[in-house]
């Protein structure tokens, strides 16, 4: 009978031994889940001793059952391990279920898992100890004159709080189809019980399950390969999302060829990998699996550089062109981006030393090593490695690619930095833009002063140039709209959607918008979404510019035409009282000229000095401090929102009021320059009372405590400062001076 109890305790039934389960539980235990709620009643052992043993007494029987107990745990536990270790699986596509499954059930299927492999590895060792345990017990039954049952108990009592536990861990496990990082949360929170002897079983079997997860890390944070065929790690492809519970038919050599292949492609930096949530453990924080994410990625462009990869080399100062060709490399180019001249190639061995990749397998071995898993070790060797790579991308992306170059191209083109070059720019074309743009050619018809702006200004050691083109985009309104319609704008011939954009765009030529080439790596830096914020800014900046010229070159004219005036009345003063009128009623427009002039000339300095110098050298000087790429990036994420805000294009009140105060300024000019031949009194009045009442609601705005309490508000005190210095608009936005009247005056004082 006791070696009948002995193979009964390693899972073989026999006639003082029965198998009471039913054959659904020997043969598909993983159908469980869609068997509902008969599972649950049958967790229990299934092996129960022969009902005809009238020998045993009671306390024996029940002494027995509790023992054999064990055997249908061991016979279960080993089921589980020997089908989870079964590699059978890897020949076969990944999708293991019944080729006799309805396709809505194919989410339920189980599918091949790493994971569970690695714990029942550990579940196996436990089973071995277990084995040996029963071993020891028949060896102490044949040394033992008199056999008795107390010896078999007492060799097995401390498997009988071990493997229960591990018996309904595997059966949650199989029926819940749990797998990857949802295996390791089970495991950690099953590790925090009161029963010492099982926290050291589930914490190897934890163990195991980390193997896995510290294998994946090192190919991902060493390599920067994500060797996930099961989608069990928190770090995902992006298409997964979609396709993670589609049945593949492929084999894993194809698979693996194929995201091999995708490694190469740049677009996975910005959108290629995620963390998942639903397979990140609770225990690892988001913090650290974002840091994981990055320096995986990092690695992956330091170890996968661009085919195209190059370094620019010192340009010889001696090497130049002659006026001639540089002029025809502008023409052809047709602002289009040209390679630079001198140019080296780039390996992966010099973004990344061995000597690195070494140091960082060495500290992910050393956490895969421990006997446990310390999460404060654990975020300090993600913490440093995160660092590493960073360092290396920003020695790329700073250094070799030369990113503060860039960054001062951006400011000049597209911050109008140089001045010089978008003061020639906006003269040449000035001719061109009192005509609606033409939608085929605009392009074209503005590439030429654009050039001749460039042969003019811009010097031949600047070497960023041809990588600014210059665009036109979507109209903000109808193309016919210029100086004419400017002019005459009649509001019932405008549909509502026209209106709308009347008032976001002065003129068909606000759609000028300039483009920049980054080659790699400076993608990473440089997103399209950076790239459209100063464009943005641009698109902004140019038609200030463009209106002071206008204020400018209106102020030009009619000083001329003064001043031929006062000629003609000085040599006949007898003749001259035509003229002298003249003049007298010239005058409130000048004041009016000047006032808006005032208006339009502190708001650029404000912009250009106080928001865009000032921003400027704040991010030089972290660009010299910072050796971390992530830094860097959200340095110049900071940049850009500065200037965005503190130029409110956030603010869509202020942005609207800005707008139509600079398309009143251009009908304004326009509409002086034609005085003396088509005097128009009445619509100078009504342009001039519109600029009042725009100007009056522009400050109160800006001084308004919403605005005060912001980040805008250092700066933004000295605009109000230099605007009401004499107290004029303040007194202006109280209703003293009646907006309709020409008393501007003291504004210019």
């Amino acid at each position: 009978m006791l070696h009948e109890l002995l193979l009964a305790l390693l899972g073989f039934t026999g006639d003082f031994v029965l198998d009471a389960s039913p054959a659904r539980r020997r043969a598909a235990p993983l159908d469980a889940e869609s068997g509902g709620g008969d599972a649950d009643g049958e967790l229990g052992p299934a092996f129960r001793l022969a009902p005809d043993l009238t020998f045993l007494q009671p306390s024996e029987r029940s002494a027995i059952e509790r023992l054999i107990s064990l055997g249908f745990y061991y016979r279960e536990l080993n089921r589980f391990a020997t089908e989870s270790r079964d590699l059978s699986w890897i020949q076969s596509s990944v999708d293991v279920s019944s080729p006799y499954d309805d396709k809505t059930q194919k989410g339920k299927a189980r599918k091949g898992s790493v994971y569970r492999r690695a714990i029942a590895n550990g579940i196996t060792e436990i089973l071995s100890v277990y084995r040996s345990a029963v071993l020891q017990v028949e060896q102490n039954l044949l040394s033992d004159p008199l056999p008795i049952l107390a010896t078999v108990t007492h060799g097995l009592n401390k498997f009988e709080v071990l493997l229960p536990p591990l018996y309904e861990l595997v059966t949650e496990i199989e029926q819940k189809d749990i797998r990857g990082g949802q295996l390791l949360n089970l495991l950690h929170k099953r590790c925090h019980c009161g029963v010492p002897e099982l926290q050291s079983c589930i914490q190897r079997l934890l163990w195991h399950g980390h193997q896995v997860m510290f294998n994946q890390l090192t190919s991902w944070m060493v390599y920067g390969i994500l060797q996930d065929q099961y989608s069990e790690f928190f770090i995902r492809r992006q298409d997964d999302r979609d396709g993670e519970n589609d049945s593949s038919q492929r084999d894993v050599s194809d698979k693996f060829m194929q995201k091999l292949a995708k490694d190469t492609s740049l677009s996975s930096w910005h959108t290629g990998f995620h963390v998942s949530l639903d397979m990140l453990p609770e225990y690892i924080h988001m913090r650290v699996a974002e840091s994981i994410l990055f320096a995986g990625k990092a690695i992956r462009v330091l170890r996968n550089p661009s085919p195209g990869a190059t370094l620019q080399e010192p340009i010889n100062q001696n090497q130049s062109s002659k006026r001639s060709h540089r002029m025809q490399s502008f023409i052809g180019s047709s602002g289009s981006p040209k390679d630079l001249p001198n140019f080296s190639s780039i390996s992966a061995e010099e973004l990344l030393p061995q000597a690195e990749a070494d140091r960082i397998d060495a500290m992910l071995k050393e956490l895969k090593h421990s006997s446990e898993f310390h999460k404060r070790l654990f975020e300090s060797a993600v913490g440093s490695i995160r660092t590493i790579a960073a360092n290396h991308l920003w020695q790329l992306v700073v250094v070799r690619a030369d990113l503060n170059g860039h960054l001062k191209a951006l400011k000049d083109y597209f911050l109008l930095a140089k001045g010089d070059f978008f003061q020639c720019f906006l003269e040449e074309s000035r001719q061109l833009m009192r005509l609606p743009p033409r939608q085929s050619t605009a392009e074209a018809d503005l590439m030429v002063p654009f050039q001749l702006a460039a042969l003019k200004t811009i010097g031949e050691e600047d070497k960023y140039f041809t990588r600014v083109s210059l665009r036109m985009l979507s109209y903000g309104m109808k193309s016919s709209t210029s100086q004419k319609d400017l002019q005459k704008p009649n509001a019932s011939e405008l549909p509502s959607q026209g209106k709308a954009a009347s008032e976001l765009a002065l003129d068909g030529w606000d759609s000028i918008a300039l483009e920049y080439s980054v080659d790699w790596p400076l993608q990473l830096f440089f997103t399209p979404d950076v790239l459209s914020k100063y464009r943005k800014v641009f698109q902004y900046l140019i038609r200030l510019k463009r209106t002071q010229m206008e204020l400018e070159k209106s102020w030009a004219a009619v000083m001329h035409k003064d001043h031929a005036d006062f000629s003609d009345y000085c040599k006949d003063r007898k003749n001259g009282s035509a003229t002298q009128l003249r003049r007298q009623r010239s005058k409130p427009l000048w004041r009016v000229r000047e006032h808006m002039a005032f208006l339009i000339r502190n708001l650029q300095f404000y912009i250009q000095v106080d928001v865009i110098e000032s921003q400027w050298n704040v991010l030089q000087s972290h660009v010299q401090d910072s050796h971390d790429f992530t830094e860097l990036v959200s340095f110049h994420q900071e940049y850009l929102s500065a200037l965005v805000s503190q130029s409110f294009l956030d603010i869509g009140s202020v942005s609207r009021i800005l707008d139509s105060i600079m398309k009143l300024c251009l009908q304004f000019c326009w509409s002086i320059e034609q005085y003396e031949t088509r005097p128009n009194i009445s619509e100078i009045d009504h342009i001039t009372e519109e600029f009042n009442k725009k100007s009056n609601s522009l400050y109160t705005i800006l001084r308004s405590s919403r605005l005060a309490g912001s980040q805008r508000a250092p700066f933004l005190r000295q605009f109000l400062m230099r605007l009401n210095f004499n107290s004029f608009f303040e007194t202006t936005a109280r209703g003293v001076m009646n907006s309709g009247r020409l008393r501007l005056g003291t504004a210019g004082a």
